[in-house]
């Protein structure tokens, strides 16, 4: 059995879930799950997991991630991207100087509202939001807070502005390409994206199909801290039964023996199992 993650880089012109299937076949094996889904348009950092890692995936939904993206003036779609419908278009103009681009952006520092794509994989009463809008069926999608942490200026060149988006989850880089087009009076639209960093997942250090790298599940974790639980307590954590700890309320990486047994909640004074990554006291 294998177990662990796998730093993928997501070519364009495929699914997130195409991506998985992918990988199990390459690897036989049929317990794979990905990460944070990656537009199919998109390339970039695809977090994988094999085996047990797949429990933990939950854990990468919390970590911020990194885009670069090239935004196209003059343009917008009813996708946020160009494999939307044009739905306005201006011609003749004149790309706006770098310090009122810079000035703009700051207004997107933060904390922000913004609207998700109607074609995006959001929920609406139960159903993908992008279904609904392929079978042109009229609906609202909810507005939403988002946090970006910063974005800096690459390039500006005719027509493109090309940044680099620190942000939290669930940030929509394609509705932020399109509202600050807006915020500059031009339509824009999302010309390309690369997700260059999930967490520890960086583009760097990503590998592609033909050299599939597995990562130790615990590795791909250091937003969550690290507790040494004693060796007398282990068999009780796996079996959920509490011990009591000094420290603050918190979700902690528990090892004993150097041994990686799972992911604990401190609550009260008290540290009880969550995820249990060992499947034997063995």
């Amino acid at each position: 059995m294998i177990d662990g993650f796998i730093n993928l880089k997501k070519p364009a012109n495929m699914t997130s879930h195409d991506a998985v299937n992918l990988v199990r076949k390459k690897l036989n094996t049929k317990k794979v799950g990905h990460g944070g889904t990656l537009d199919p348009a998109a390339v970039g950092v695809l977090p994988i997991a094999i085996g047990r890692a797949t429990k933990f995936l939950e854990y990468l939904a919390d970590c911020d991630k990194t885009y670069r993206a090239e935004v196209l003036f003059g343009v917008s779609t009813d996708s946020g991207d160009l494999d939307g419908e044009i739905i306005s278009r201006v011609e003749n103009f004149e790309m706006p100087a770098p310090d009122e681009i810079e000035s703009v952006l700051k207004n997107f520092i933060g904390q922000i509202e913004q609207t998700p794509p109607k074609h995006s994989a959001i929920k609406i009463n139960g159903r993908k939001a992008y279904d609904l809008a392929r079978k042109n069926i009229d609906f609202e999608v909810p507005r939403r807070v988002v946090k970006i942490h910063e974005i800096k200026i690459l390039n500006v060149a005719e027509k493109i502005l090309t940044l680099e988006i620190d942000c939290a989850k669930g940030t929509y880089i394609r509705s932020l390409a399109a509202d600050i087009g807006e915020s500059l009076n031009l339509p824009a639209t999302l010309k390309f994206l690369t997700r260059v960093r999930v967490g520890d997942f960086d583009l760097a250090d990503s590998c592609d199909f033909n050299n599939l790298k597995i990562l130790p599940v615990d590795s791909c974790l250091s937003n969550i801290k690290i507790f040494e639980l004693p060796s007398r307590r282990i068999k009780a954590f796996c079996n959920g039964l509490p011990t009591d700890v000094e420290e603050n309320d918190a979700r902690v990486k528990v090892y004993s023996d150097e041994k990686f047994l799972g992911i604990g909640k401190i609550r009260a004074g008290e540290l009880r199992s969550e995820k249990l990554f060992i499947d034997s006291l063995n």
